[in-house]
């Protein structure tokens, strides 16, 4: 009996010391699989990198880049081609001006909504709701543009083209609400209640503690949206291409048509310009341009973080 119950410890301790050996083991190898994959990241943003820049430097030994930044006309299929990107910029700003202006008060009043004034229920509700539109295809967003707000905006200017920058400008705000009202949201939700209940002590209305306290508290996380929201409509492609138009044109004018960074990358990658061609490799040098842009408003989201973020 005794030899039974020894043979069974030793099994006991055995099968222990084999699970702490296959524990080792899986803590060694999680580190270096968690490693490889940062490794993966790292080396994939890189090779976008070093493609956009090699094809650019491509590109600026037939144009030069002076010309490339200086001149107002953008015409790479005339027969005295032109590649000034000034005209290219100047629609991807507007459309994001535009964008703004129409989701930057409607995003940033829902998430006042949803943090101080929303019961928990109708938070859990409408929060989901509000991120749908961010799963919403831009293609669809692009068509909802062309073929319902543009022909809305028609009744109220019977003179808008049916290519304009104002239609694609106020659907890409819609489409960027979701993000400006969650961020915000969130950082709302992180300032102390403390904070709210001492400023109610005073006499504050609930109105002015969202306004004058809270909305203070969270300016970084509130600012960092705002930038991020300006970044992801420097970006947008698709409702550009298909509601914005083709035509480059140095203009401040909404109602005109107009042609994105995004907008004319799409038009070359669908084979009107042959590999190898000044055409071809432009669609590089607009893409690095683009990636310069994005690249500084998330660098700025990420010192105002930084920079104003409260510690509570």
């Amino acid at each position: 009996m005794a030899s039974n119950e020894k043979k069974s410890v030793q099994k006991m301790i055995a099968e222990k010391r084999k699970d702490k050996t296959s524990f080792l083991n899986s803590e060694k190898l999680a580190p270096k699989f968690l490693l490889l994959t940062a490794l993966i990241s790292i080396l994939t943003t890189l090779g976008i990198v070093f493609t956009l820049l090699f094809e650019t430097i491509t590109f600026f030994t037939e144009i030069s880049i002076w010309d490339f930044f200086t001149k107002k006309e953008w015409h790479p299929f005339a027969r005295e081609a032109s590649y000034g990107i000034a005209p290219l910029i100047s629609g991807t700003l507007l459309v994001t001006v535009i964008a703004m202006i129409v989701s930057i008060p409607i995003g940033l009043a829902s998430a006042i909504f949803l943090s101080e004034y929303a019961s928990e229920r109708t938070r859990r509700t409408l929060k989901p709701i509000l991120e749908v539109l961010a799963g919403i295809p831009t293609i669809v967003y692009g068509f909802f543009a062309l073929t319902f707000v543009t022909p809305l905006l028609k009744t109220f200017l019977p003179d808008l083209g049916m290519f304009n920058a104002l239609s694609p400008g106020i659907v890409v705000g819609i489409m960027i609400i979701p993000m400006i009202a969650s961020l915000s949201e969130d950082a709302m939700s992180a300032v102390p209640r403390s904070m709210r209940e001492g400023a109610l002590a005073l006499g504050s209305t609930k109105f002015e503690v969202a306004w004058k306290v809270v909305v203070p508290a969270a300016l970084s996380g509130i600012v960092a949206s705002f930038v991020l929201g300006i970044s992801r409509a420097i970006g947008e492609t698709m409702i550009v291409t298909l509601a914005g138009g083709s035509l480059p044109s140095l203009t401040f004018d909404p109602t005109d048509q107009i042609q994105t960074m995004t907008a004319y990358i799409v038009q070359v990658s669908t084979g009107d310009a042959g590999y190898g061609t000044t055409i071809y490799y432009s669609i590089y040098a607009v893409g690095m341009t683009l990636f310069v842009f994005t690249l500084a408003m998330n660098m700025l989201a990420q010192y105002i973080s930084r920079r104003f973020r409260e510690e509570y």
